[in-house]
């Protein structure tokens, strides 16, 4: 078992023992030394303490303030009606409180499915025999077996692939799916090709990798660590609302001093001038600006939620209503990483004929992929699922059979395949504009093959341009009928 020039060299090599992966007692060894492969919660703050801080914030003392001011009132001046306003005002503080805390109680639950992106059980190498076992009994030296549509469970460095292609989406936030290979890379640990995260989807092809990082030592560990450990600071409203609140607070207690003062100019008692001073206090301190904030913010949350959007902290909302501008390069991050056909344009306008008849275009897109039907569900590449469905939809299946295929590279960029279809024998080739362009002799408009000329080509590029202008991810179909005798080494160069 070859593992030269690898990330974590050393590492690798204490912790693979043979080419038939552990035995059972090592495993139960490991086991015990690195602990069960499992994104394990940072330890937090007990709730009953993060309930009580719900009381504890600037406005809410404010409120506490108020409220003892209040029953103090009452208590020396009974009669009033300020013992009522004070149960009122301890009433909203709690009401609030109770309400803010199941709020952010459950988008905190709702995070915690981030587990869920770890597989439940995975195919290993034990003893020489091949077993499926519990993803938490993964442990650092396991040789796993990873085929199409598995989700990866461990850190593992391939040792075998066979056209193998993962989606890093959960780890990196890039939508589209990478190729793994088994060679020794060098560079950062998280750009090595020959490297399977956990987390991780297996888009296509098969292999195996040693496992060299379990749970919160792995790199999706670090993540879900990292995104525990963060202490947020105040919020722009947070830090508004303390402002406001100061600014309540002065205007209120110097009013109250000063209404004491006069009431002593005049001549009345000290009795009088405070409990008048209480009065103009409490007239000025905002009751029913915590539960307005409060109320906004869980309604602002509630139909972002509807939205598949997850706000952990009410305060949050405000937040992102300031926003602006966003600057990424992840697509994937921001969406919801779902691929779906929105257009398809031709160089001209189909005729009646091909009204009648299945899309050409769609028929490369059916069998120039690597989609795969498992238990009526789609598994494989978004952008390939989002073809695969929107041709059986519109053309249904499509019985044929595939005598090659050239897989798509950052090269070539694009993928072809041949095919036996109605007894004939085709190049299906799906991939970039500009590179499909490139091999491309002739053209179908208005069913007709035509020369494939410059003013064609410049057609063909603008209507490009003008898809990508309107945001859409944009691909390019061509094929070719194979003549008898023709090598295919070459056929896919000359698909168009």
């Amino acid at each position: 078992m070859k593992i030269n020039n690898l990330p974590k060299e050393e590492v690798l090599r204490s912790l693979v023992t043979s080419e038939n992966g552990l035995t059972e007692e090592e495993a139960k060894k490991r086991f015990l030394e690195f602990g069960p492969n499992e994104i394990q919660e940072v330890k937090k703050k007990p709730l009953i303490f993060r309930f009580i801080s719900q009381f504890t914030h600037f406005l809410a003392i404010l409120l506490w303030i108020a409220a003892t001011l209040s029953f103090l009132s009452g208590y020396l001046h009974p009669g009033e009606g300020m013992l009522l306003l004070g149960v009122a005002i301890v009433g909203v503080i709690v009401i609030n409180a109770v309400f803010a805390f199941i709020q952010e109680y459950r988008a905190e639950k709702a995070l915690e499915e981030m587990k869920k992106l770890l597989p439940y059980y995975v195919r290993v190498l034990r003893d020489g025999k091949e077993k499926e076992i519990h993803a938490g009994e993964i442990v650092p030296g396991d040789i796993v077996m990873l085929s199409e549509g598995d989700k990866i469970p461990a850190d593992a460095r391939l040792i075998e692939t066979v056209e193998l292609r993962v989606n890093n989406a959960p780890l990196t936030g890039e939508s589209e799916s990478v190729t793994r290979v088994s060679e020794p890379s060098e560079g950062e640990i998280i750009n090595s090709p020959n490297i399977a995260f956990a987390g991780t989807t297996v888009i296509g092809g098969s292999g195996k990798g040693v496992v060299f990082a379990t749970g919160m030592r792995s790199e999706f560990g670090r993540i879900a660590q990292l995104t525990g450990t963060v202490t947020a600071g105040l919020s722009p409203l947070q830090k508004e609302v303390i402002k406001i609140t100061k600014i309540v607070t002065a205007i209120a207690a110097t009013t109250g001093l000063i209404f004491f003062g006069i009431g002593f100019i005049i001549g009345r008692t000290f009795w009088e001038n405070f409990l008048f001073a209480i009065g103009i206090i409490l007239a000025n301190v905002p009751e029913g600006l915590l539960p307005t904030v409060t109320l906004s913010l869980a309604m602002g949350s509630q139909r972002m939620l509807k939205r598949k959007a997850l706000i952990k902290t009410l305060t949050s909302v405000e937040t992102l209503g300031s926003v602006t501008v966003i600057c990424t390069d992840k697509t994937g991050t921001l969406t919801q990483n779902r691929m779906a056909v929105k257009k398809m344009e031709s160089l001209g306008e189909p005729t009646e004929a091909d009204k009648q008849k299945p899309s050409l275009l769609l028929t490369v897109a059916f069998l120039c992929n690597n989609t795969k039907e498992v238990e009526d569900n789609l598994k494989g590449e978004p952008t390939e699922v989002a073809l695969y469905r929107a041709a059986r939809e519109s053309v249904g299946r499509i019985n044929s059979r595939r005598i090659r295929e050239f897989p798509f590279d950052s090269d070539r960029k694009r993928m072809s395949t041949v095919n036996l279809l109605n007894e004939g024998t085709f190049v299906m080739t799906k991939g970039a504009p500009e590179s499909v362009f490139s091999i491309c002799s002739h053209c179908l408009m208005e069913g007709k093959i035509i020369q494939f000329e410059q003013p064609f080509r410049d057609k063909a590029v603008s209507l490009y341009h003008s898809m990508t202008g309107a945001g859409l991810r944009v691909l390019a179909f061509a094929y070719r009928e194979v003549k008898n005798g023709e090598k295919t080494m070459r056929m896919e160069d000359a698909a168009k």
